[in-house]
């Protein structure tokens, strides 16, 4: 059953740094928006970098002498001048495409974050948006202009560029989305859709027609790379029904305009779906590593003793398993971290090591984190049973395993994540059409 739509819409579409890599993609970039133009829709856009520029950008940051006339790398930069420099990447792209749509006969006009503006918090580097005044954009849609937005960037409390963190593009364009009351979001990138695993793990993987909010979010933090986590949470809560799809198809090929059954993912809540399966997806991270505290007082605030300092340093920490001792006085903490920032935590641990009160910590990397994702898996049982069973006939140690209400995650080594992957995919019908 089709749930596109027949009438004009209001759309979002973003278009991320591999979609607007050069010239010639940026054109194809247009040609895709004047095809829901053309089809009678108001119509938005959002657009990151070209490909490697934000990183280009960092870069001359990062090797900037700290004073005239320094010498080496600046160990320090002013975190204000750090986004006006990054936030030019997109400011280029928004300009290029809205040429492009003029080009091809599109009123189009650019728009950089502080025009709207989206106004953020004072967070540089990693700012979190509080509020979008998305009255003027609206009035333009409604006038049959396109509107082409810088994404990654707001307006700071300090009036300054503020950007919004790597893969903060996703984030603008749900953000705008909510803001200006659209029909949906289209994410457009180097994929056409979300999948049950990751295709060149397993060539199977089929595409899914919807993924529930609460599904992505799980898949997003645990290693699916389509979409930035933040971008998922703030669609869930604004409930901003979100499609994936590939801007690397056609824009004028049989389908791509299709208003019943277009193709790509849509991200959705979840009383859309009508056939819950009990499984939908299988993620996996690479680089995780466990650290363990051994010999811990078991009192009251050891846990805060530990993981305070931890969030304090803005270090993620994942899975958390707890083991007491026989006479209850001493007990084992094990968490896992993604392995860049092992140093870092352990330094923290250390430094912190009279205050929590542990006798050796150990540590070890090179770990990989496999989950299985499913809103059916609510009302089924036996769905953790049958993941182990799998690995067990494939001789895959299991380090540790945490589990919420639609999801399991299991903590092996890193050699056998691919196999680990292919079985838990085989072993819940995911690869069957």
């Amino acid at each position: 059953m089709g749930w596109y739509w027949s009438t004009m819409a209001r759309i979002v579409m973003k278009f991320g740094g591999t979609s607007v890599a050069n010239l010639e993609r940026i054109h194809n970039v247009a040609r895709h928006v004047k095809r829901e133009v053309d089809a009678g829709h108001e119509v938005a856009v959002v657009v990151s970098a070209m490909s490697g520029k934000t990183n280009e950008l960092v870069d001359w940051v990062q090797n900037t002498p700290k004073v005239a006339g320094a010498a080496g790398a600046a160990s320090f930069y002013d975190a204000r001048e750090y986004d006006a420099i990054v936030a030019s990447g997109e400011q280029v792209t928004s300009g290029l495409l809205a040429v492009a749509l003029q080009s091809l006969g599109v009123n189009a006009r650019s728009w950089q974050g502080w025009q709207i503006p989206i106004r953020t918090d004072n967070a540089h580097g990693a700012a979190r948006i509080l509020d979008i005044d998305g009255s003027d954009i609206i009035r333009r849609m409604g006038e049959g202009q396109v509107a082409v937005v810088a994404g990654f960037q707001g307006l700071g409390p300090d009036n300054r560029i503020a950007t919004l963190g790597r893969g903060g593009s996703d984030t603008s364009a749900v953000a705008i989305a909510a803001a200006v009351k659209a029909d949906r979001c289209d994410i457009y990138t180097d994929v056409d859709g979300v999948y049950t695993t990751d295709p060149r793990i397993v060539p199977k993987a089929r595409r899914l027609k919807k993924v529930a909010f609460e599904e992505m979010l799980e898949m997003a933090s645990l290693g699916a790379k389509v979409l930035q986590v933040r971008s998922v949470e703030l669609a869930m809560v604004h409930k901003v029904r979100t499609f994936v799809r590939s801007s690397f198809e056609d824009p004028d090929a049989p389908g791509m305009g299709d208003l019943i059954n277009p193709p790509g993912t849509l991200i959705c809540d979840e009383e859309e779906i009508v056939e819950q399966e009990v499984v939908t997806g299988i993620a996996y991270a690479k680089d995780e590593a466990q650290i363990s505290l051994r010999r811990l007082s078991d009192r009251p605030g050891v846990s805060a003793a530990i993981f305070g300092p931890l969030a304090e340093s803005h270090i993620n920490v994942d899975m958390i398993v707890q083991n007491i001792s026989e006479d209850g006085s001493r007990t084992d903490m094990t968490f896992t971290v993604p392995s860049g920032d092992a140093p870092k935590a352990l330094k923290v641990l250390e430094d912190n090591k009279a205050q929590i009160g542990f006798d050796v910590v150990q540590n070890e990397t090179g770990l990989a984190k496999v989950s299985v994702i499913g809103i059916g898996m609510r009302s089924h049982a036996g769905v953790a049973a049958s993941a182990f069973k799998a690995l067990a006939e494939k001789n895959i140690n299991i380090k540790a395993i945490t589990t919420s209400e639609i999801k399991i995650s299991i903590l092996i080594d890193g050699a056998y994540a691919e196999l680990a992957v292919r079985t838990l995919h085989s072993a819940y019908g995911l690869d069957k059409s």
